[in-house]
């Protein structure tokens, strides 16, 4: 079997593999795949966090006064979380403070 070998004319930078994929940015399509991305980027950060704190999902939904499925939901990317809810997950479930950069 050949292998084909790629030219440095195919090779993309990754801006270009996403601006071709999904849009420019600014356009609908690039800016539902960003959120996708960053709820993605969010729930792994939650779970990361969790299991640190050595942590279940029932018990982290007890600190935070919201259900297990919720936390599951949030931590599969299928909920939409609240700003205050995500507050309360990291300062009252992790003892964590939460702080936002605006670039």
């Amino acid at each position: 079997m050949e292998k084909k070998v790629r030219s440095n004319n195919e090779i993309k930078s990754w801006d270009a593999h996403l601006d071709q994929k999904y849009g420019e940015v600014g356009t609908p399509s690039r800016t539902e795949f960003e959120v996708k991305a960053h709820t993605f980027v969010l729930a792994e950060l939650l779970k990361d966090e969790r299991a640190k704190a050595k942590m279940t999902q029932a018990q982290l939904a007890e600190r935070t006064g919201t259900k297990k499925s919720y936390i599951s939901r949030i931590e599969n990317g299928h909920a939409d979380i609240q700003l205050s809810t995500l507050y309360r997950i990291i300062e009252q479930g992790f003892n964590r403070k939460l702080e936002f950069t605006i670039h």
